[in-house]
């Protein structure tokens, strides 16, 4: 039986079975490179605080169950999208998603 692959899945086979990958020289070293981008992204030490609309913020609460979030999560997820340009619209119903 053959696995169903995602749209991603099979780009990223694609890719590896046209020869696009290459070994990385020092992978010990490219490890603590990508480990230190995660942290610094990922690191949480500012605060904001916002007024939106009880009809949104449950919307969102809403949304943010549907993908297995903590809404502030969620939110905060939407924002890091947006800022690095991976934020895309959907119809109305379906809400941002990313690519």
């Amino acid at each position: 039986m053959k696995a169903k692959l995602t749209k991603e899945e099979k780009e990223i086979l694609d890719s590896f079975e046209k020869d696009e990958w290459v070994p990385v020289a020092d992978l010990s070293k490219r490890k603590k490179e990508l480990a230190e981008y995660a942290r610094n992204t990922l690191r949480k030490d500012k605060r904001l605080n916002i007024r939106i609309s009880e009809r949104d913020l449950i919307e969102i609460q809403r949304k943010a169950v549907k993908e297995g979030l903590p809404y502030q999560t969620y939110v905060s997820s939407i924002i890091h999208k947006f800022i690095n340009g991976t934020l895309v619209e959907g119809t109305a119903k379906e809400g941002p998603t990313s690519r």
